[in-house]
């Protein structure tokens, strides 16, 4: 096949719902067994994530509604414009979302994988370095691993959102005493080396204020594939 022939086929699988509608595509697929599920709507438990979405193209807002009940607060990757006037928004930031375009998977020697047993310390760096929502039971939606000195976790990432053929890589973070070091080079292309491994190809959310990381997942041989926002809404009260 031509070098044009392989890039309108990868052009055409990455135009597909799976990336378009992440959530969905991850709770209505690989990571069904964790969703909680009302008609046509889905969500996270809230010690995994605060993610949750309706069926693209659905409208089910009611069904998400009954499923977060009255005053719940919902979190929306790249929300539909259908979305009722009636639910407050609260937040909206912009994001980009970046896909595999040759980056190269490999375990370093000092890369070693996290257990639930790991998940306090865990909840401590990624509380002092925000990268992003991380909660008790977020390590059950993929394999996490990280970078210990001195016997303390001082850098890590993980898997987040997996949909058919794609494994979010997310939770990329390093306290403040060892950046500039390439610890987050390191640890993200130890998780690109697990997700080729399962026969999935990586990718992961930003913002898109976040320049400074994006520089460095484009360095490491990510592209961008889209712009998107994540905003947050309020479910009316009764």
């Amino acid at each position: 096949m031509s070098t044009d022939a392989v890039g309108s086929a990868r052009a055409e699988h990455e135009r597909g719902d799976a990336l378009d509608h992440m959530t969905w595509s991850a709770l209505s697929g690989p990571l069904a067994r964790l969703a909680v599920r009302r008609g046509r709507a889905a969500r996270l438990p809230a010690e995994v994530s605060p993610f949750c979405a309706v069926e693209p193209g659905s409208g089910a807002w009611d069904d998400l509604a009954r499923l977060m009940g009255p005053g719940g607060e919902v979190l929306l990757d790249d929300p539909d414009p259908s979305i009722p006037r009636t639910w407050e928004r609260l937040a909206t930031l912009r994001g980009v979302q970046l896909v595999d375009d040759g980056v190269v998977g490999e375990v370093a020697p000092e890369v070693v994988a996290l257990t639930r047993a790991d998940v306090p310390e865990m909840l401590d760096l990624t509380a002092r370095t925000q990268p992003g929502p991380f909660s008790s039971r977020t390590i059950e939606m993929g394999s996490y691993l990280g970078v210990r000195d001195g016997g303390g976790l001082v850098a890590m990432a993980g898997e987040r959102l997996r949909v058919p053929g794609w494994t979010e890589i997310s939770a990329v973070c390093t306290a403040d005493s060892h950046r500039g070091r390439g610890l987050a080079s390191t640890l993200v292309r130890a998780v690109v080396a697990g997700i080729r491994e399962r026969g999935d190809r990586p990718l992961l959310c930003t913002l898109a204020a976040n320049t400074g990381a994006i520089r460095l997942y484009e360095q490491l041989g990510f592209r961008l594939r889209r712009e998107l926002d994540f905003a947050s809404f309020r479910v009316p009260g009764l």
